[in-house]
């Protein structure tokens, strides 16, 4: 900046509505989903396209179950929810909790960043992989859906 410019004054921070739009748009599509799902029966056959892994090899990949899980979370059936896709139980709960984070620290004016180093998605990669073998193997035939 030379002597002839004037400095510009800080930018005022955006109201608390408009830092959630965002979020509270996630949550939208998200609960939107989740409402057709929880509508639209996965355990009714030609609503939902069969999954193309085990349809061709009879394997269960790791989102196997994931619509079933996510009808009988949204109707109230944890129980059945985790014998549908347990690991998808998990990622309901883990998306409730960051969206929370999210939407908090937005509605404070501060910034949400997930930073996850190459340790932690060499781990997530172990679990799905570990979670898929376990689910095809007879003594891991609870994980089925």
């Amino acid at each position: 900046m030379d002597a002839t410019e004037t400095p510009r004054p800080a930018a005022a921070p955006a109201p608390a509505a408009r830092r959630l739009l965002v979020p509270l748009g996630t949550l939208a599509a998200v609960g939107a989903a989740f409402a057709y799902v929880g509508t639209v029966d996965p355990n009714e056959p030609g609503h939902y396209p069969v999954c193309p892994l085990y349809a061709l090899t009879g394997i269960y990949c790791p989102g196997c179950g994931g619509l079933r899980s996510a009808h009988d979370f949204i109707t109230g059936h944890f129980g059945a929810a985790l014998g549908a896709n347990a690991l998808a139980v998990v990622g309901y709960l883990l998306f409730a909790v960051l969206w929370t984070l999210w939407a908090t620290r937005s509605a404070r004016g501060l910034p949400f960043r997930i930073d996850l180093k190459d340790a932690h998605w060499w781990g997530i990669g172990v679990v799905l992989v570990i979670f898929s073998v376990a689910r095809n193997l007879p003594f891991g035939s609870v994980l089925a859906p």
